[in-house]
């Protein structure tokens, strides 16, 4: 909607951009100290270690991964730029939490037990394992304790930001200037003065060439490859050699039949007189007088349900069904409500029943019992169910001994493959710092071409690519990092210098054209079908630049024509008309409202975590992250 706002931006600019807010939950722990007692960064005496950095860099690799796509070029972490912004984020993110706790913020035990249910990594059939989640936290060097006390600390975090970040102002006088600026229309022609009249213009020379090559060596640089063997050990490995008897399968049945059946449920009707929330003791008992005559009405005709409901209920949806609310399961409705529909029979209707709605008076419809199908139904389906456990067990019983297979024998992955009965397999060419993907995550491949791989020709350690999946591998062959040579790229660079001429000349007539128009002349321009466009919704080919252009033309003085500089050539637009946008009704005025609020929260956010850093003692070592590596 504010596009009209924003401007193009460099690949680093906007990894920049996105960096300045904090990192998401489970981001930032301090969970050990570098090494020989220096760190990166200290912020009020509370450090901020090597490992901190690495695991933020790590994450923040991953959230650039996702944003740009293709576009994503892990070398671009290597600049400077990158890590000072990373580790600057980490030092808002301590501040964040010391300010939290002096201002008496917390997370209460309640908290971090439901955040920590749901992480799906410490499941185990869609439900919380204890065993699972302190197995996955030691793989990872860490503690219940830690990861707890390093969670508390993301949710202060998170609590303080989010206090900015949705208390920004806006102004209902602003907010409608701003909705008719972006949705004003300006009517014009664009004429697109492009390269492809002008390449046979264009001439490079081989010194041309020459040079181009000289000057960008980095550019033609192949990167360091590998092939590797690896040995991949997870529970869909494992399922090949796990089977489940029929005495297994019938005990499950045995056990848990009734969870693979269907559970009882109950179709009720009700009449609800609302009470909203914070409601004064005379509104609840006018409210509990209504719904005290209603069910008098009901008691004298019960048959009158239906029409009762469609006169008095205050729940929309199910009045005008006569206050049918279907068949539902236990669990779906609020606590009252479903404690009296499990305890009437069918027919009956209830007294007044309060929940945080208002009051309900209830007639139970019908109930359908549970139902437990029968074994032979779900036989396939229980033997798949315990064929998976078996496999998750029986990972979980060698993840630790094929960990130390590949640490013990570090010169094969042989020893291992016969433990875990896996086939070792190849890769095909690997680039370092290319794009992760499917097994060849960030830390894996940040193992594979470390000096104990490459140099000392060891195996990797068993790393977790995937949750309950391990990978451990070892060198086939290396390719260090080389340049191509001139005689491979010349027609590249050639073609790339001609297209570069071809743009310069198509500028060149472009800016000519603009001149003679302003001066009232009339060049032979091939103008386009006029079009309407506005801020809020421009062509998704149409330059950022071009627009701006157009929106700053002068509206009292019409036919106005801008142009611009493009990629690809000269763009020239011309202004033949203004239009105003719709009127402004409540929808979109809270709509804009929105998004301007939180605008302005991202703004009070951002000049607060700055001021912090004034008030704060900050000590940065970036001599640190020169070596600093996402693990």
């Amino acid at each position: 909607m504010f596009d009209f706002v924003q401007e193009r931006k460099r690949l680093v600019q906007i990894i920049l951009a996105i960096i300045i807010l904090p990192f998401a939950i489970f981001g930032v722990d301090s969970y050990t100290k570098s090494n020989n007692g220096k760190v990166p960064a200290s912020v009020n005496g509370t450090d901020i270690s090597l490992q901190d950095y690495e695991n933020g860099m790590r994450q923040q690799q991953s959230r650039m991964r996702q944003v740009l796509g293709d576009a994503y070029d892990a070398n671009l972490f290597e600049t400077p730029e990158i890590r000072k912004a990373v580790l600057d984020s980490l030092i808002g993110q301590k501040l964040l939490v010391q300010h939290a706790k002096a201002s008496g913020l917390v997370a209460t035990d309640a908290q971090i037990a439901e955040i920590i249910s749901g992480i799906e990594a410490f499941q185990v059939n869609g439900q919380f394992d204890k065993a699972r989640y302190t197995t996955v936290l030691s793989n990872k060097q860490m503690s219940p304790l830690m990861f707890e006390a390093g969670l508390r600390d993301d949710i202060l975090a998170q609590q303080m930001q989010e206090s900015f970040l949705q208390n920004g102002y806006a102004a209902n006088v602003a907010t409608d200037q701003i909705v008719r600026l972006n949705e004003q229309k300006r009517v014009v022609s664009i004429a697109h003065i492009g390269v492809e009249g002008f390449m046979s213009q264009a001439k490079v020379s081989d010194a041309a060439v020459k040079e181009y090559y000289d000057k960008n060596a980095r550019e033609f640089v192949i990167p360091e490859q590998v092939k590797v063997e690896y040995l991949r050990l997870s529970p869909d490995d494992l399922l090949a050699g796990v089977t489940v008897n029929d005495a297994e399968a019938q005990g499950y049945y045995k056990d848990h039949g009734k969870e693979l059946g269907t559970p009882e449920q109950r179709q009720a009707a009700h009449i609800l007189i609302g009470l909203a929330a914070g409601a004064t003791p005379a509104e609840q008992d006018a409210a509990k007088a209504k719904a005290e005559q209603v069910l008098a009405k009901v008691k004298q005709n019960p048959a009158s349900f239906a029409e009762l409901a469609k006169q008095n209920s205050q729940d929309t949806g199910s009045a005008v069904n006569g206050g049918d609310l279907g068949f539902f399961g236990q669990g779906r409705m609020v606590k009252p409500f479903e404690d009296a529909v499990f305890t009437m029979k069918t027919g009956e209707i209830s007294g007044l029943v309060k929940s945080e709605f208002g009051y309900h008076i209830i007639k139970l419809v019908a109930i359908k019992p549970a139902q437990t199908p029968p074994f032979e139904s779900v036989r396939e389906q229980i033997t798949a169910k315990l064929r998976e456990q078996k496999a998750l067990d029986k990972f979980n019983e060698l993840a630790e001994k094929f960990s130390n297979a590949v640490y013990e024998q570090s010169d094969t992955l042989k020893g291992a493959a016969t433990l875990i009965n896996g086939k070792v397999e190849q890769s095909t060419w690997l680039s370092k710092g290319a794009a992760a993907g499917g097994l060849w995550t960030d830390k894996l491949l940040l193992a594979i071409f470390s000096d104990d791989v490459l140099k000392n020709k060891r195996n990797t350690s068993a790393i977790e690519v995937a949750a309950n999946t391990l990978v451990a591998a070892r060198l086939l062959e290396h390719k260090p990092a080389a340049t191509r040579p001139l005689s491979e790229v010349q027609t590249a660079i050639r073609e790339k210098l001609q297209y570069k001429e071809a743009v310069a000349l198509a500028v060149k007539q472009g800016r000519a054209q603009l001149a003679e128009l302003e001066k009232g002349g009339s060049p032979a321009v091939s103008w386009g079908a006029p079009q309407a466009l506005s801020r809020a919704q421009r062509p998704e080919n149409l330059e950022v630049n071009l627009l701006r252009k157009i929106f700053q033309a002068n509206a009292g003085k019409l036919p106005h024509v801008v142009g611009v500089e493009m990629n690809d050539g000269f763009a020239l637009a011309r202004v033949e008309a203004v239009q105003d946008g719709d009127k402004i009704d409540d929808m979109k005025r809270k709509r804009y409202v929105q998004q301007l609020r939180q605008r302005q929260g991202e703004e009070l956010y951002r000049a607060y975590i700055e001021d912090a850093k004034k008030n704060a003692k900050i000590k940065v070592d970036m001599s640190l992250l020169s070596t600093a590596k996402p693990q």
